[in-house]
């Protein structure tokens, strides 16, 4: 059991049946008044975000969750498959669940698979990927390193803005946290 006063961005809690992510948190005392614990929460099954007040007394069962690395293989009628490296075991995940990281992954690709009471619910491509610029504007003469951005279109369809000296055909590394281009590989 975990207290509302201990909460941490983060971490997992069981409210009223639901798992929770804790994506925010504000401890407040008032001058007049009781403290309270002000959160944002993120339910990890359905992605509802809910805003909420705790006494800081509250306890609640922290949610454990599980988080194995897995291989991407293939998608088949809107099924995703993942491979367990370890057990060679293939698991079929809907599209609602890996949506999120369809943008930065491709087969053959490790992910981390999120399950909670051994059900998989969410899918995390890795933190920095190195993919290939598909469509973009072509450079003009004059275009330099500290010049705009441009957007471009990765090989996984993901659009992500790059500076202007990319070109199509070029390997770049994307953080995936925030869509951003890092640098030319």
């Amino acid at each position: 059991m975990v207290s509302a006063g201990d909460f941490r961005k983060g971490m997992t809690v069981e409210i009223d049946g639901q798992v929770w992510l804790i994506v925010d948190f504000l401890h407040v005392k008032p001058g007049k008044g009781a403290a309270f614990v002000r959160t944002k929460l993120k339910n990890v099954m359905t992605g509802a975000v809910l805003e909420r007040t705790f006494n800081p007394s509250d306890k609640f069962p922290r949610a454990m969750i599980e988080r194995k690395p897995m291989e991407y293989l293939y998608n088949d009628s809107g099924l995703y498959y993942f491979m367990d490296p370890e057990t060679y075991e293939q698991l079929p995940l809907n599209q609602s669940l890996v949506e999120d990281a369809l943008a930065f992954i491709k087969e053959n690709m490790t992910c981390t698979v999120q399950f909670y009471n051994g059900s998989a619910f969410s899918v995390e491509p890795p933190n920095f990927v190195e993919l290939e610029i598909t469509e973009t504007d072509p450079n003009f003469k004059g275009d330099t390193a500290t010049g705009g951005n441009k957007p471009a279109v990765l090989e996984t369809g993901a659009r992500i803005m790059v500076p202007m000296f990319v070109s199509v055909g070029d390997v770049v590394r994307v953080d995936t946290r925030t869509s951003e281009y890092m640098e030319r590989v």
